[in-house]
């Protein structure tokens, strides 16, 4: 327990009390009075509502795992099992027609497609990284991944290698050449750029193969600054900017025929900054630093020193970008992606604020208050959000009226903020079944509210084994991918949304790329997602922001949703059909990797998430690949091996004994790790290894099948030492 102090009948970490009076409040205009007295409100109104919706998710839960255990899998009964979940109110009616009224919104969320970042808020350096995505070198990306071959001459090596480089030049040249073609000749036989007068204004010229020419469209030409050997062309494609570096000065300029020294797109629009799933923040500590971090994007001062390759480096949050117009007029357009911050679900209680009974508080209330409260040094600048709008993406909610909750929740924010009403706009993570099944009364819900909705694969999956739990075996994680459930959720999604009037006015967004190192793969297969329609989807690095930006020069997503917005949407039978794993349809061998896989994962993330409070990394998994992992990933390793558990298709001896064997493999992939502490021949005494068989022996029992609850508590007992 730490030291609590009362405000307004509370009872306040010193900590976060200290945080909110001495840093987020002064130069709001709001008193420290008024700030705890609004939030006692809020916790007194709210807490109840929600405890209160907590206990229909269990009650839920209950029903639906004694049909199954009455009816078999869904499979048995589709008919009976749709409308059962009708009479308990799982599927509540749905809306008629109509579209959703957010006002207010900035057009990275309307009019401009592109990536979207997620990196935890609690790491500056990660933070300032993302924030500053918002432009990235195309040649950069280029060279340092693998979308060119690492092997022969083209390896990169430890010094700059002139033939990998003139492979960047060639597939930089393509990408101009399908977004910005030339009257005459190709961006390949450039040897000038420039930008003259023409006509009493600016035009930009270039000389391909000896010809003099420019742009099939000159509107696509926006800007520049600089001249001659140093000039800085800005284009424009499908809503995103482009520049062109020339600097025939400079080491890889003077190396191109035409002097351009770097291509740098407009890559991340968006980013959420995570309080959730990418943090392990357990204790006031731990959560006063993810809101100082968080406050310090608002106010623009947020910076980080940090050793990089043996290099002391300093960052900072990059300032806005000014350019002379075609016209001679100045032009700025924003340094930074538009953050928006992720606040956590409804389950969880903190100890950091306790009511007036000493019972901890929820959560998600004091993020809501906390994050808008530092949002509001924006306001008058206006450096994030140009209309002013606060963006909070609600994750982990379960139907409409938890959707109906958190609106609730921030206009009483914005009352005792005294922002203006909707300020606080809301993302809706369709990640939980229910969610799912009634995605156009969730939206409905937050109609006037709501900036964006997703598809989660990761928590969605997670919540669809822990729904079916007592439906039977479930089946293999890959097997599980290729069901039509996952493309009748992501095809509702769409559909839902576009008929619910989100095209231009709100996004649609997918889900994460999970493996980082992967570049050439996302770069074949992740065009699907604005082909869909979305808007925008989730990449896990800066770098894979801009590769996964020339998706949405290729795709035009408006007219991609225009199509789509035909489309009927899915049917609910095709959203409750994962089938249950057909009786002895695996060999033992089989059995024992899918386990060994899920264990190797789960060790690999846990013991990092446990030991020294990393949310979010990527984790070698057991064929050493490195992968993204969150708490949402661990969600669906740790249901999959509890329902298994549950239908003996293992025993308890046989999981245990694998993750011993996986523990010893996940020590040796950390070896290279000062800090980490080794759990093989420590299995009594590792606080790690026994949270890991905790989330899988009390799987089936957790609430949705969260992790927090575990992951939360043996954290603290960690730190606790």
């Amino acid at each position: 327990m730490t030291d609590h102090i009362k405000r307004a009948g509370l009872h306040i970490d010193e900590g976060l009390a200290a945080f909110v009076e001495g840093e987020a409040l002064p130069g709001t205009g709001i008193d420290a009075d008024r700030f705890w007295s609004g939030l006692a409100d809020l916790i007194a109104v709210a807490m109840p509502r929600n405890a209160e919706l907590l206990m229909v998710r269990k009650n839920l839960q209950r029903q639906i795992n004694d049909w199954h255990k009455a009816n078999g899998p869904v499979a048995a009964d589709p008919r009976g099992y749709e409308a059962f979940l009708q009479e308990i109110g799982y599927l509540e009616p749905e809306p008629e027609d109509f579209t959703i009224e957010t006002e207010g919104l900035d057009p990275e969320i309307t009019k401009i497609c592109g990536p979207q970042l997620v990196v935890p808020v609690s790491n500056a350096r990660y933070a300032l990284n993302a924030a500053n995505a918002r432009w990235g070198s195309l040649y950069d990306a280029f060279y340092g991944t693998d979308v060119i071959p690492r092997d022969g001459v083209l390896a990169p090596g430890h010094v700059y290698n002139p033939q990998r480089g003139a492979r960047v030049f060639e597939k930089v040249a393509a990408f101009l050449d399908a977004a910005f073609p030339l009257e005459d000749g190709s961006h390949a036989g450039a040897t000038s750029y420039a930008v003259a007068p023409f006509e009493g204004r600016e035009r930009f010229t270039v000389i391909s193969r000896n010809v003099k020419t420019t742009l099939k469209d000159c509107g696509q030409f926006v800007a520049h600054h600089g001249e001659g050997d140093k000039a800085h062309i800005l284009l424009w494609h499908n809503g995103l900017h482009v520049e062109l570096c020339v600097d025939t000065v400079h080491p890889i300029g003077r190396s191109h025929p035409a002097g351009l020294a770097d291509v740098l797109i407009e890559s991340a629009i968006t980013t959420i900054q995570d309080c959730e799933d990418s943090v392990a923040a357990v204790d006031a500590a731990d959560k006063v630093g993810v809101y100082r971090n968080w406050l310090g994007l608002m106010k623009g001062t947020l910076e980080d020193t940090f050793v990089k390759d043996g290099h002391r480096v300093h960052r900072a949050l990059s300032h806005d970008r000014g350019y002379t117009d075609k016209h001679g007029r100045h032009l700025v357009l924003k340094g930074r992606s538009l953050q928006l911050v992720r606040n956590v679900g409804h389950l969880m209680t903190t100890d950091m604020v306790r009511d007036r009974h000493g019972k901890p508080v929820g959560e998600g209330l004091i993020d809501a208050a906390v994050t808008a409260l530092c949002a509001l040094h924006d306001r008058p600048t206006r450096r994030n959000s140009r209309t002013g709008a606060i963006y909070v993406v609600k994750p982990k909610m379960h139907g409409p009226q938890e959707v109906a909750l958190a609106c609730e929740i921030f206009a009483r924010v914005e009352h005792f903020l005294g922002l203006p009403e909707h300020t606080i706009k809301i993302g809706i993570m369709d990640e939980e079944r229910r969610t799912s099944a009634n995605l156009k009364a969730c939206i409905k819900a937050a109609s006037k509210r709501v900036f964006f909705i997703n598809t989660g694969f990761l928590d969605r999956t997670g919540d669809e084994i822990h729904t079916a739990m007592r439906a039977g075996p479930v089946m293999r994680k890959d097997a599980i991918k290729k069901e039509r459930w996952i493309k009748a959720y992501e095809d509702r999604n769409s559909t839902i949304g576009l008929k619910c009037g989100m095209s231009g006015r709100a996004q649609i967004g997918k889900g994460m790329w999970a493996a980082p190192d992967n570049m050439a793969e996302m770069l074949a297969t992740k065009i699907g997602h604005p082909r869909a329609g979305a808007n925008t989807a989730w990449v896990p690095s800066p770098t894979a922001a801009t590769l996964h930006a020339l998706h949405y020069h290729e795709v035009d997503v408006f007219a991609a949703q225009k199509a789509r917005s035909k489309e009927a949407v899915p049917p609910l039978a095709d959203l409750f059909s994962m089938p249950v794993l057909e009786p002895r349809s695996l060999s033992r061998d089989e059995i024992v990797r899918e386990v060994e896989n899920n264990a190797q994962g789960i060790l690999g993330y846990v013991v990092r998430w446990v030991q020294q409070g990393i949310g979010c990394s990527k984790v070698p998994d057991i064929g050493n690949t490195a992968l993204m992992e969150d708490r949402a990933t661990l969600r669906i390793s740790s249901q999959h091996i509890a329902n298994w558990l549950l239908h003996g298709v293992v025993t308890q001896d046989e999981v245990e004994e694998v993750f011993r064997r996986m523990a010893k493999m996940v020590d040796s992939q950390n070896m290279g790790d000062p800090l980490y502490q080794k759990m093989d021949g420590n299995f009594d005494h590792s606080v790690a290894f026994k949270a890991a068989l905790r989330l899988v022996f009390e799987g089936a029992s957790q609430p949705s099948g969260y992790t927090e609850p575990i992951l939360h508590e043996m954290r603290a007992r960690a730190k606790a030492g």
